[in-house]
């Protein structure tokens, strides 16, 4: 294996969005609604795509404010579905997101030309491509940095309402604390975060940051502040670990399985995925062991 400055970048960049995105995702685990983060990554594409069209740039602020509005508009068609059409939760939330995702990129492909997005990157992510600035270090370092302090700063600045609003919804209705506006909120993080991601790790990436390391600290502890810390442990250790068995053993193993020529390197985004699963099932694994031998 040969580890150059371009992995060491590559690696920083994954450990940092992933960290990023396990802040939101936390809160939407312990919440029941980590198929939000799922359809919150999906559903912001045409957001972004308006915001392009309305600006003509691709300026950030615009693209967030799009990415924003379409994450809170998820959230609401969604608790419309389910409360007017009478559709459980899960329902509701896949006719939202299939919906939007769908519209945003028919937008895509219908306004080519003018938007310049690849449905492919939504989708997948250039992480390997994203690092190849002429900064030192790459821009989308400083900008995933950046939304990993927002999220940190917002967390801690909301703690108690997000712990309350968390687990218990009627007792912070009670409190006064307006849990719903509390879950929009973290949607709006939620919408932003990914959008930040995508230029990165693309859609899919995110949603297994956003949800596999708080399941996996879930598997550990129970603690809120130990789980989040541990979340973001979890987070930037599979992604450097996914990254190194991207480049070192995915593609010889599926040359052996397949019977095909060495494959080289992999895409780094899907080793990282997979490195969160092992992970996981490690944790797993070792929860029932103690089970077990007690």
């Amino acid at each position: 294996m040969n580890w150059t400055s371009l992995d060491t970048w590559i690696a920083v960049t994954a450990a940092i969005t992933a960290m990023a995105c396990a802040v939101p995702g936390t809160f939407l685990f312990l919440s029941r609604q980590s198929m939000m983060s799922h359809g919150v990554a999906h559903s912001v594409l045409p957001g972004i795509v308006i915001a392009f069209l309305i600006t003509h740039e691709r300026n950030w602020w615009s693209l967030l404010i799009g990415a924003i509005a379409a994450g809170i508009l998820t959230g609401v068609l969604t608790r419309f579905f389910q409360r007017f059409g009478r559709v459980e939760p899960g329902a509701a939330l896949g006719i939202t997101f299939t919906s939007l995702f769908a519209l945003g990129l028919v937008m895509v492909r219908m306004l080519a030309d003018y938007v310049h997005i690849e449905p492919s990157h939504v989708l997948y992510g250039y992480l390997e491509m994203s690092v190849l600035d002429v900064t030192d270090p790459p821009s989308v370092v400083w900008r995933s940095f950046g939304m990993l302090i927002v999220n940190l700063i917002l967390m801690a600045v909301f703690f108690k309402e997000l712990r309350i609003a968390t687990f218990d919804y009627e007792h912070a209705a009670a409190l006064g604390f307006h849990p719903l506006w509390v879950q929009y909120g973290i949607m709006a993080a939620t919408a932003t975060t990914a959008v930040v991601a995508f230029e990165s790790v693309g859609s899919i990436l995110v949603i297994a940051m956003m949800i596999v390391p708080p399941a996996t600290a879930y598997l550990i502890t129970k603690d809120l502040k130990r789980l989040l810390a541990l979340a973001l442990v979890l987070a930037a250790g599979t992604s450097v670990l996914g990254h190194l068995i991207s480049i070192t053993f995915l593609g010889g193993l599926s040359a052996a399985i397949f019977r095909v020529e060495g494959i080289g390197a992999t895409n780094s985004a899907g080793g990282i995925a997979v490195a969160s699963c092992l992970v996981f099932l490690l944790a797993l694994a070792w929860k029932r062991e103690r089970q077990v031998g007690f």
